[in-house]
């Protein structure tokens, strides 16, 4: 049984295997094991991904914990996670439309025991070893980009590396807004920040520190909306992986997972299709 509604992994399952590469058979006799299927091997990096258990607890006869890892890094080293993500963003871009002009940005803190690249001593939670995630959203909340980092990396510095993948990104959308505005809390105000969206021609709107604001007043809760969309993942919740590759692969498929969920829930009211989910909530 998929742990992710069928009307929202089998169109992303279908994309992901036919951005594959073409795999050639180099074997010199041609007599080795036959390969197991991609489709399997992508069902249980879902699993591992919703669930947040080990590869080993997600293998089976079926298929292996090296399989899963040598397959996770032939894809990772192919690029087909972002690829992924990026052609979801395109599609909602295309049915739906993604709300650029008005952005949200936030920072998101959660545990990463195994340590690795993308952790540090979490300010939050006693110096464990933690993973901040810097999430921008467009404005009904879709996971525009997603910045890993250690846990003690302040907000504000990793919004210049957000921002700059996000500038790629509009361009290979052909959707640049001319005048976006950004919604901060109080962890960016200073005056760096506001030196660097005054660069890129952004509007910030950014909480003043000491002022109590609430969230609800200048569009920030679509991210903390988000933030609580991508803690539902458990392998993202509590991340086990020490490459920062391997997090960024986790959190583009997460992306394409959200992506798709919000699109058919939108899409909903005003396209008809064959594979139509008969209410518009998707559990």
């Amino acid at each position: 049984m998929s742990v992710v509604p069928a009307s929202v992994i089998a169109p992303i399952r279908e994309e992901f295997l036919a951005s594959l590469p073409d795999r050639e058979d180099t074997h010199p006799l041609g007599c080795h094991n036959p390969r197991i299927p991609d489709r399997i091997v992508f069902d249980r990096i879902v699993l591992a991904l919703v669930s947040g258990m080990g590869y080993e607890r997600v293998a089976d006869e079926a298929c292996s914990a090296t399989t899963i890892r040598r397959r996770r890094d032939e894809w990772i080293k192919a690029g087909a996670g972002t690829a992924l993500a990026r052609t979801v963003l395109a599609a909602y871009d295309r049915v739906v439309g993604l709300d650029l002009e008005e952005l949200s940005a936030d920072g998101c803190i959660t545990k990463s025991p195994c340590g690795g690249e993308c952790s540090g001593r979490s300010p939050v939670d006693r110096g464990k070893q933690g993973l901040k995630r810097s999430q921008l959203t467009d404005g009904y909340g879709i996971p525009v980009v997603t910045v890993p980092a250690g846990a003690n990396v302040r907000d504000h510095t990793l919004l210049s590396e957000t921002l700059d993948e996000f500038a790629a990104l509009a361009h290979e959308l052909e959707h640049i807004p001319e005048n976006p505005k950004l919604s901060l809390d109080a962890g960016y105000d200073y005056q760096p920040v506001y030196t660097d969206l005054a660069e890129r021609g952004i509007t910030g709107r950014i909480t003043r520190r000491g002022v109590k604001t609430p969230i609800q007043s200048d569009g920030r809760w679509v991210c903390e909306r988000t933030n609580s969309w991508m803690n539902n993942f458990g392998k993202l919740r509590r991340n086990s992986e020490r490459r920062r590759i391997c997090t960024e692969f986790y959190l583009a498929l997460a992306t394409a997972i959200i992506t798709v969920r919000s699109l058919i829930r939108r899409a909903w009211y005003t396209h008809r299709w064959d594979t139509r989910p008969r209410i518009p909530r998707i559990r």
